[in-house]
């Protein structure tokens, strides 16, 4: 009953969220802590202490053999660092990899990773000892200079720090993303680094300008070229700020060679990363000019890229390019986070350099005292063997007559006074020592120690002194390891900009445009050699057909007043015999909008457009005003009232036609239309009553026939000399014949000449009707049936002539039917399987 009531008070009652909150906040604190950041003492977080530590004291060091990192990783995970053996060995291998740290800690014999982003080979098969650099961090470790603690399993003694000769947070930097908290410390030069700490200490109160007069900025392993005098000033001042980090690159123009040479890499970019993204570039043409890339790395050159270009490539523009867009250039971003006082700080250089300076205060304290007290006891024993040394016979007769050690000893402290110290020593001394040589060496040893200890008194007495020798041993540190600076500082950033149309490499093109939005970019010659009607959904007919080249661009227009802009280099290249991609893949678009033209736009064009409206409103615009850098979405063409769409855009011409739902025409000159801003809603065009626009035109005198659809299946052609011209804003004139007995709506109306082709679709067929075969009336007529059941819609059929080598096509037939010879898809019905059909 007593052993059930103990467990019953061990239950508490408390609410989830409470002790959801309590585990997760001992959780953050042990990762934030004791995992992830580094302490600002000593620049390392715990995993990389306790390796460096283990391997001390198993004296895995650089003046004796290597041993394989098994051992290393199981002695460090036994003793003092109980996590996963992964984490430990990658923290063991980071600490030998050239090309992350600025100074390496541990040397190691093998495949430690590479450059290219090759992991390690396995623990087993690879060898280790410390750097001759670690001893700077762990000297003296051994004399008291850091508190010590218990290790996980309360058997051993490990560091909370090293004593740290230098400030290697600084040196090395440092990365690492814990709860709540990340840290992204660059490495610095250490002879910098060793030279500033030295400033500090002399004047403490020195500005940060004055720092950064010593310390230029980062100093990164791979080299390259930091930009952004600014960035660093922000960053080194409130531990926050971003630079620019470019790779060192030349360009190499000889006969018969031109190519651009990586010498330098970014930090931490992936150098097998980078060579491929610049293969991608080189395949996909997203810049021309490209010839190959070779990587040329070796023992002197960590990480030498050579790309070989076309002799007339512009090799500036291709290098700005992979600035941009390949990795060669990148973002660091300073966040300058660590331990201080066992709490994480967002830490300033000047904060960072006082934090290692009193820290290396201590440390210097801590071992003077040390020292002081081994230097005492030394004097105070070696005083006692010089005095017995003069009363040798004597202490000879008192040790006969003992019983043993401890006797002896307690009988020198009783009849002479010795300490326990000095008696015991007297005791121990060697019978060879007692030659009068051995007395003048005592008095010589007793002098030395004599000045150590004054030495000692004054450091510890004495602040300048205490200065002096952390000068001195920083000062023997940058002797010993100083080397020069790797990566260049500059003060401003570079400003890329590039002519996106010089990269562009100009080749001409087809780009197919169906009724459903449907887009497609096909090579000049996968056109000429296609002898099947290209691929289409049920259903779907081409309504553009464009001979263009890369460097134009597609504009689509939407009933809802929008525009879609589409440079033709970023429509998806295919085959004619490919469906293409939705615009919709291209450009963002509302569900509600749906294409109701397109155009093309060339680089050097500045033409006008006329864009009509359901309600009757009209504007015209300068197709330079659609030109923008972001496209990513449907962009504004004209601001639409309420209930209203746009119906047609057309380039602008001499005379412009808008044909209503209600027969009703009206033609006049298209100068009576403003130009105005995509933003305008324009002026109105034709004056409507109860009635709306079927479609709006623009006519030259090229322009031969108006065609007419109805809603009673009938159709007719009129000649556009036989429309009278009025003015804009006008009710306009009848176009179709008012009868009594059916009432007529016009249901389409496009302009065509003698050579185009009207498109008919009825459910998913699709029916060709070549414009000679529509009957041409005057206005005073409602046209001839061309069907006896519903049509869905009726359009245009746009061809194109390409200017090149023709089509192998015969050419009487050519003239004789007036239209392009590709073969009917299988399941579209020709005009005379329509006529049979309806029995017209």
């Amino acid at each position: 009953m007593k052993l059930e009531k103990t467990i019953i008070e061990k239950i508490y009652d408390l609410p989830l969220e409470e002790i959801m909150g309590d585990r997760f906040g001992k959780y953050s604190k042990e990762i934030i802590q004791d995992r992830a950041l580094p302490d600002v003492r000593d620049g390392l977080k715990p995993v990389q202490r306790r390796i460096l530590y283990s391997m001390y004291m198993d004296k895995n060091t650089y003046d004796h053999p290597y041993r394989k990192c098994a051992k290393a990783v199981g002695n460090i995970m036994g003793n003092y660092h109980p996590h996963g053996d992964t984490s430990i060995y990658d923290a063991l291998i980071r600490l030998s990899q050239v090309w992350k740290m600025r100074e390496i800690f541990v040397d190691v014999r093998g495949n430690n990773g590479s450059i290219d982003g090759d992991g390690p080979a396995a623990y087993r098969y690879t060898e280790a000892r410390l750097h001759k650099m670690a001893e700077v961090l762990l000297k003296d470790i051994n004399k008291d200079t850091v508190k010590m603690t218990l290790n996980y399993c309360d058997e051993e003694l490990e560091p909370t720090v090293l004593p740290a000769g230098f400030p290697n947070l600084l040196v090395n930097g440092s990365t690492g993303i814990s709860a709540g908290y990340a840290t992204n410390i660059p490495p610095h030069n250490i002879s910098e680094v060793i030279d500033a700490t030295i400033k500090r200490i002399d004047t403490p109160n020195c500005t940060l300008e004055t720092i950064m007069d010593i310390i230029k900025g980062p100093d990164y392993p791979t080299g390259g070229i930091v930009e952004g005098k600014d960035g660093l000033l922000n960053a080194y001042k409130t531990g926050r700020g971003k630079v620019v980090l470019k790779a060192r690159c030349e360009i190499v123009k000889e006969k018969g060679t031109h190519k651009i040479i990586i010498h330098e890499i970014p930090y931490e970019v992936i150098k097998e990363d980078l060579k491929k993204k610049i293969e991608d570039i080189r395949i996909d043409k997203k810049i021309d000019g490209i010839l190959d890339v070779i990587d040329e790395s070796d023992k002197e050159h960590m990480a030498r890229l050579v790309v070989e270009l076309k002799k007339d490539a512009n090799s500036e523009l291709i290098l700005n390019y992979l600035y941009k867009n390949s990795g060669l250039q990148v973002n660091y971003n300073f966040n300058m986070v660590a331990i201080v006082n066992r709490r994480p700080k967002t830490l300033g250089l000047l904060e960072i350099l006082d934090a290692f300076i009193k820290h290396q205060k201590e440390v210097v304290t801590r071992r003077t005292e040390y020292e002081l007290k081994k230097a005492e006891a030394r004097y105070h024993i070696v005083e006692g063997l010089i005095r017995a040394m003069s009363i040798l016979d004597e202490i000879i007769k008192v040790i006969r007559g003992s019983k043993n050690k401890s006797d002896s000893i307690n009988n020198l402290m009783e009849k002479y006074e010795f300490s326990n110290l000095q008696a015991e020593a007297i005791v121990l001394m060697q019978l060879y020592r007692l030659s009068n040589t051995d007395v003048t060496l005592l008095m010589e040893e007793m002098a030395k120690l004599a000045e150590e200890i004054d030495l000692k008194n004054r450091i510890l007495a004495s602040d300048d002194a205490l200065k002096y020798v952390m000068k001195n041993d920083l000062k023997q540190i940058k002797k010993d390891y100083g080397n020069k600076r790797r990566t260049d500082i500059v003060d401003l950033v570079t400003d890329i900009k590039l002519d996106f149309k010089e990269m562009i490499p100009e080749e001409n093109v087809i780009v197919v445009v169906t009724n459903e939005g449907y887009v497609k970019r096909v090579s000049l010659k996968s056109y000429k050699m296609a002898s099947d009607e290209t691929t289409l959904k049920p259903g779907d007919f081409i309504t553009g057909l464009f001979d263009v080249t890369t460097l134009d661009t597609l504009i689509m227009f939407t009933n809802l007043g929008n525009y879609l802009y589409i440079p033709v280099h970023k429509i998806i290249d295919g085959k004619w015999k490919d469906l293409g991609k939705h615009v919709s893949n291209l450009v963002i678009m509302s569900p509600e909008e749906a294409i109701i033209g397109s155009t093309i736009m060339t680089h050097n064009e500045d033409d006008e457009l006329t864009l009509f409206t359901k309600n009757g409103f009209v504007k015209q615009i300068n197709m330079s005003d659609l030109n923008v850098t972001r496209y990513s979405k449907a962009m504004t063409i004209i601001k639409l009232k309420e209930n209203d769409e746009l119906v047609n855009v057309e380039k602008s011409l001499e005379n412009t036609l808008i044909v209503t739902k209600n027969g009703y025409y009206l033609m006049f000159t298209t100068n009576q239309i403003p130009v105005v801003g995509v933003k305008a809603s324009g002026v109105k065009g034709i004056n409507l009553k109860d009635d709306f626009v079927i479609n709006g035109m623009e006519l030259d005198n090229s322009s031969e026939y108006i065609n007419i659809f109805t809603n009673n299946l009938t159709a007719k052609r009129v000649k556009i000399s036989d429309l009278v011209p009025l003015n804009r804003a006008k009710k306009g004139f009848t176009i179709m014949k008012k009868t009594k007995t059916k009432t007529y709506y016009v249901d389409a109306s496009f302009k065509t000449t003698s050579r185009d082709i009207n498109i008919i679709k009825k459910d998913n067929d699709i029916i060709e009707i070549k414009n000679s075969e529509i009957p041409i009336f005057d206005c005073a007529s409602t046209g001839s049936v061309i069907s006896k059941s519903k049509i869905d819609v009726v359009k245009l059929k746009k061809e194109i002539e390409i200017f090149d080598t023709p089509k192998e096509e015969p050419e009487e037939e050519l003239e004789k039917e007036n239209i392009s010879l590709k073969p009917v898809k299988e399941g579209q019905l020709t005009f005379d399987d329509f006529l049979e059909d309806f029995k017209i």
